[in-house]
């Protein structure tokens, strides 16, 4: 795994607003491409092959946490206990997810979370670093199957009828990633339409959720998490199931934190997870404190070598999680240090390719660089 540096191409900018990349830019230095990570062939391997496995460890943590009745430890709603657990017993259709892995190309990688209900970067990920390696590397490769696999994932989809695709009004980012998956939708042969979460509301003359048309919503693609979801004034009306959501209720214990020392207890010292802990006093040595609810870095605490890096946020009031510390590799050419942190995605249950992100700090944030990647 080399950081290696390159010349920005002329007009990228262009080219990215041509295929709804638009924030490209946010925050004033999003997409990098000063910079490219160069990989080998059986460095994908590796990684492809963790993604696998720590998949199928989660979804084994999952059936454990519903079969054990352990869901008050994620702090999820109790009246949504019942929601929860039918939906996974019933198999509900998930279509993706992303995990954080810290890795500098030896040893195993190591899995920081999964971000299985609400992940974003998947533009840059599928798109904008496939069509940058076509103009700068075009003989490589790179690990990057997402966009055929998400329209094969949608093929599997059993609803029939309109799919609603929504998400908070306002934000360019999420917005740019709703449209996408919702274009691999349409590839698929679903009927779709796209609206703002704010636009949704219950209809009790239909006993149904409507958009600002009144049209019924029988299936529904949210970019807007399930914490949020089950907190809503109107989340009574979701537990008797009016409408399919992706992704499905059982998500909410995928997505969360808790889940870091489930996977731990159920197999301990896999080499590709850390030892994560419930009560801090059983954590030796360096350790991060995580909210069971996150998103964006918010709220992360990392001991480490005697000092203590925290971010702001608004979480935490569930509770937290403490995980064994390992640094995220740093690369530092003299111009530009970056802390790197490698998105490793699942489409379905299969890995479907990576994305990479650099801050000048150990803590991944929404304004970290996006840095595209290739191997030989």
């Amino acid at each position: 795994m080399i950081r290696e540096s390159h010349r920005p191409r002329d007009n990228w900018q262009a080219q990215f607003e041509a295929l709804g990349f638009n924030y490209h830019s946010i925050d004033g230095l999003y997409w990098d491409e000063r910079y490219a990570y160069r990989f080998s062939s059986d460095q994908i391997d590796t990684l492809e092959q963790a993604t696998i496995d720590l998949h199928q460890m989660a979804l084994q943590a999952v059936d454990h946490v519903i079969r054990h009745e352990r869901l008050a430890q994620f702090a999820i709603p109790q009246s949504f206990w019942p929601l929860v657990e039918q939906s996974w017993h019933d198999k509900e259709f998930s279509l993706y997810g992303r995990f954080d892995l810290s890795w500098d190309g030896t040893g195993h990688p190591k899995m920081l979370e999964y971000n299985a209900d609400t992940p974003t970067g998947l533009v840059e990920s599928s798109v904008a670093q496939w069509y940058w390696l076509q103009d700068v590397l075009p003989h490589a490769d790179q690990f990057n199957s997402l966009h055929e696999k998400l329209v094969a994932q949608w093929k599997t989809y059993p609803a029939k009828g309109m799919l609603h695709f929504v998400c908070a009004d306002g934000n360019e980012e999420d917005e740019g990633n709703l449209s996408y998956l919702r274009d691999t939708a349409i590839q698929a042969g679903c009927a779709t339409k796209q609206c703002a979460i704010e636009d949704i509301g219950w209809d009790p003359s239909q006993a149904a959720f409507v958009d600002a048309m009144d049209v019924r919503i029988d299936n529904v693609f949210k970019l807007y998490p399930w914490e949020w979801l089950s907190r809503e004034t109107f989340a009574n009306h979701l537990l008797a199931k009016p409408m399919r959501i992706i992704e499905p209720a059982w998500k909410m214990i995928l997505s969360n934190k808790a889940i870091l020392p489930v996977m731990w207890e159920l197999f301990p010292h896999h080499p590709n997870l850390l030892p994560a802990f419930f009560d801090a006093w059983r954590i030796q040595g360096d350790f991060v404190k995580k909210p069971l609810y996150s998103r964006e870095g918010e709220n992360i605490s990392i001991y480490a070598n005697g000092t203590v890096l925290h971010t702001p946020g608004q979480y935490g009031a569930e509770g937290f999680i403490y995980q064994a510390y390992a640094p995220q590799p740093k690369f530092d050419d003299g111009i530009t240090p970056a802390f790197t942190s490698i998105g490793s995605w699942v489409i379905g249950d299969d890995a479907a390719g990576i994305g990479i992100r650099e801050d000048e700090s150990l803590i991944t944030k929404n304004t970290s660089r996006f840095i595209p990647h290739y191997f030989e």
